[in-house]
């Protein structure tokens, strides 16, 4: 039955020149049939490079926004058109004129993890990898940093600028407890530990590194690392296995697992280019807003 939903799914997307786009929390069998596999800008930026008339976005809304973002000439399709992002949906367009208002001359700073309206309102985007090199370059001290208060605290203990920071959080990583990684190290005293710096700063003061999926996907090939302990969704550990065989990972905590990233499935991908739907476009007026946001962002890295 899958190998026939994988073989419907390889024609129809030759038939109208897709392409498939995998986040690293999507179900293993979604990462196996992607034509690329990685974070959500990483990913955006493949698409847009490629002469795809089609991007099917396995991932959740916001991701699937950025890539119409970047690429607004192309058809973006995600799956599960239910597929949000609980951080992103902690703060919405009309909350951060408000902040801004209240904190005049402050530059905005918005996690890729955002939606399109609230990046269209910012000054700068970033992401988890590149976060500190963007503040660091701003000159100004005066940062309001939304929505993620984790990954901001994180910034803001690296680059030694006290932010304003909005307070949502990532659901799935705060599940990631010091407990966690304490029970974790007893029982694997070999293991590195690496966690997203979405997690508790009491979580990150345990880890040896705090790094982005793209990063923990680095420092796993790394030839002196033979096990490590993952803070961060566990479906990354699909990535890490198949890219590192004989090494051993193990799972933080078996509670961080992304609900919305698993509403894409081999069925829905597969319905999704039957159906040619659902469409994400982000309207003109907001595109090239939030555009200019992600494209400062894309000078600095």
């Amino acid at each position: 039955m899958a190998q026939t939903v994988i073989e419907r799914i390889l024609k129809l997307k030759k038939g109208k020149n897709a392409i498939i786009l995998s986040h690293n929390y999507q179900r293993g069998e979604v990462q196996d049939i992607a034509d690329f596999v990685g974070d959500s800008l990483e990913l955006s930026q493949k698409a847009a490079k490629t002469d795809a008339d089609v991007i099917v976005f396995c991932g959740v809304h916001f991701m699937a926004e950025t890539a119409s973002i970047l690429n607004p000439d192309k058809t973006v399709l995600l799956p599960d058109a239910s597929a949000g992002c609980p951080m992103a949906n902690m703060i919405n367009s009309i909350q951060l004129r408000q902040k801004k208002q209240e904190l005049p001359g402050y530059t905005v700073v918005t996690y890729i993890n955002s939606t399109a309206a609230v990046k269209a309102e910012s000054d700068y985007c970033c992401t988890s990898a590149n976060g500190v090199k963007v503040v660091n370059t701003i000159k100004s001290d005066k940062i309001l940093f939304v929505p993620d208060q984790y990954l901001g605290d994180f910034i803001s203990k690296k680059t030694g600028k006290k932010m304003e920071l909005w307070p949502g959080y990532c659901p799935t990583h705060v599940k990631i407890t010091p407990e966690d990684i304490k029970k974790q190290q007893k029982e694997h005293p070999r293991a590195k530990v690496v966690v997203h710096p979405e997690c508790r700063p009491e979580v990150i003061a345990l880890a040896d590194e705090a790094l982005s999926t793209s990063g923990m996907i680095r420092y796993a090939a790394r030839p002196d690392v033979d096990e490590l302990i993952i803070g961060t969704e566990i479906e990354l550990l699909h990535r890490l296995y198949k890219e590192n065989p004989g090494k051993k990972f193990y799972p933080a905590s078996n509670q961080a697992v992304c609900p919305n990233m698993k509403k894409i499935t081999l069925e829905k991908i597969l319905e999704s280019l039957e159906m040619m739907m659902p469409v994400i476009k982000v309207p003109e007026e907001i595109r090239i807003r939030a555009k200019l946001s992600v494209d400062r962002m894309l000078e600095i890295v």
